[in-house]
């Protein structure tokens, strides 16, 4: 058994700076202290232990006695398999509270590697039993399974013993998560901003949109039962409630939510710098909402007749995914079948399709502290009652049935800057091919930014941007020739702020927003929505 031997994240530079301080140090000690301190840190997210270790010696030389130096030193001399020294520190490092549960898992990692697995399973012990730290706990768990497992081949009396003595892996588990707040949206039927004329209508009309603001209640619910009955893998079937409820009469035409329930299996299993994970599932899902005007906020109708429902589905359809790892480069494969059924709307033509992906992934780290990623798809969608614009921007009953194929490349790079701080920069190019003469074909380019700070153990901040620019070559505004060439450019940007109350229950914050930029100014709009509330995970 090999685990990758824990990292405790820092409490801030006051804990630090308070814990030096009291060892009454001149200012300039300290500062070179915690220069030294902080060097050997960077050095060791680059794998540099060694020279982490001679930096870290420099600080304790300095005079700073911080137990998060200790914790670190430890960790340090493990990954140069220097045990009887990193069992030194960390010993250190666990006469404080903060840190002496990770220091006991830890412990247990670095007595395994030594050739102790009764002291190790002592270690473990001790985590696997506290409270404060799930995560720990439960690593702690899988530990002790391991070692069982290793046992069976050299002492089966050990391995019974020990089996009545630890915790066995659960033979079912329950996972809920569940999010409720409210929130302000400005634009909620994504109506554009002034007055056009509507080139799709014969008569040119000039439209006036109003814009509709409001307030919503976001609710995610998801409820996963599993059973293990396997040592890597688990059989599940999951449930999710996802949707935004608006109050007022039209307001409520917004409203959209989807149920969805999968079932499947997971089989997960890490060895060392080793790692397999295989996931299928049957999803089934229904969605609603109601086909509205953005211009009014009202039910769409077409020869007179209501069409509300024209957007509302059911998919289903099955999906794998495989990852493999080894060590830095790690690779991964994707498919997936989907049949969207949608309501008969009568009047119009309907959107139901099949859908079909394959794709493809390639990771590579550098080091700890950054990555690369590559990742490709190919998918289609082949509509069965659709028909095809021609040249002319005309949907004739006598086209033949929509197809739309899609390749897309993306490249992903991360760079972890500090332990709680980290950014990513992706860019993805795909292309869209109209099957039948090309009239909707575009190729889009797509640029992102992310990026997340955690500045406490109890606050996590994310943000994300994205900007996407399309190239129709064929495609016209408005599908008419007069209103020429059509254009379609994207900015979106969400920011969300989580702050832990309890172990269980979060605080969330979060800020959405949307513009869009077109020569179909029928799509063309200003979006922001805002959303406070709670989460609750068990």
């Amino acid at each position: 058994m090999r685990e990758k031997f824990g990292r405790r994240k820092a409490t801030g530079a006051l804990a630090l700076l308070t814990a030096i301080s009291c060892l009454a140090i001149s200012p300039s000690a300290l500062a070179a202290a915690y220069d030294s301190f902080e060097d050997g840190n960077r050095l060791f997210r680059d794998e540099l232990y060694w020279a982490a270790l001679l930096r870290y010696q420099e600080a304790s030389e300095a005079g700073m006695d911080a137990p998060m130096l200790h914790f670190n030193t430890g960790v340090a001399n493990y990954h140069a398999q220097q045990h009887t020294r990193a069992r030194v520190s960390l010993l250190k490092s666990a006469e404080t509270p903060e840190l002496r549960v990770i220091s006991h898992y830890n412990l247990g990692l670095n007595a395994y590697a030594a050739g102790n697995v009764g002291e190790a399973l002592d270690w473990f012990r001790r985590a696997a039993d506290q409270e404060q730290n799930d995560k720990i706990r439960k690593m702690a768990i899988i530990a002790i399974s391991r070692l069982q497992a290793e046992r069976q081949t050299t002492d089966p009396v050990l391995v019974r013993e020990e089996r009545r003595k630890e915790k066995e892996k659960p033979a079912v588990s329950f996972d809920l998560r569940a999010r409720v707040g409210i929130g302000s949206d400005d634009n909620i039927f994504r109506a554009p901003s002034g007055p056009y004329i509507d080139f799709a209508d014969p008569a040119l009309p000039i439209v006036t949109p109003e814009v509709i603001a409001g307030t919503f209640v976001p609710v995610d619910f998801v409820a996963k039962y599993s059973v293990n009955s396997l040592k890597w893998e688990n059989f599940f079937g999951a449930y999710r409630l996802l949707g935004r409820f608006y109050d007022g009469d039209t307001e409520n035409n917004a409203d959209e939510f989807v149920h969805e329930l999968r079932f499947g299996s997971e089989y997960d299993r890490r060895e060392g710098d080793r790692r397999r994970r295989v996931y299928t599932a049957f999803t089934i899902a229904q969605h609603d909402e109601v086909y509205t005007d953005p211009d009014t906020g009202n039910p769409r109708t077409a020869a007179g007749v209501e069409i509300d429902n024209r957007m509302n589905y059911r998919r289903y359809g099955p999906e794998i995914s495989v990852l493999q790892g080894f060590g830095k480069f790690s690779f991964g494969l994707r498919m997936k079948g989907q049949l969207w059924d949608y309501e008969d709307a009568e009047v119009v033509p309907e959107y139901d399709h099949e859908y079909f992906l394959f794709g493809g992934s390639a990771q590579y780290k550098f080091a700890a502290s950054s990555l690369l990623r590559f990742t490709v798809e190919k998918s289609s969608r082949r509509y069965s009652n659709r028909p095809s614009y021609d040249l002319n921007g005309n949907q004739l009953v006598t086209n033949p049935a929509l197809r739309y194929d899609y390749l897309e490349f993306g490249v992903l790079a991360r760079q972890r800057i500090t332990d709680d701080i980290w950014f990513g920069f992706g860019y993805e190019l795909m292309d869209r091919q109209d099957r039948y003469v090309g009239y909707n074909d575009f190729t889009r380019d797509a640029y992102n930014f992310e990026f997340h700070w955690a500045p406490g153990r109890r606050f996590d901040l994310e943000l994300n941007a994205y900007y996407r620019n399309y190239d129709y070559p064929n495609a016209f505004a408005y599908n008419n020739p007069v209103a020429g060439p059509k254009t379609l450019e994207s900015i979106d940007g969400e920011f969300l702020a989580t702050w832990r109350i309890t172990q269980r229950l979060k605080l969330v914050a979060q800020i959405e927003y949307r513009e869009t930029a077109s020569t179909d100014t029928r799509i063309e709009y200003d979006r922001t929505r805002y959303s406070l509330g709670v989460l609750w995970e068990q």
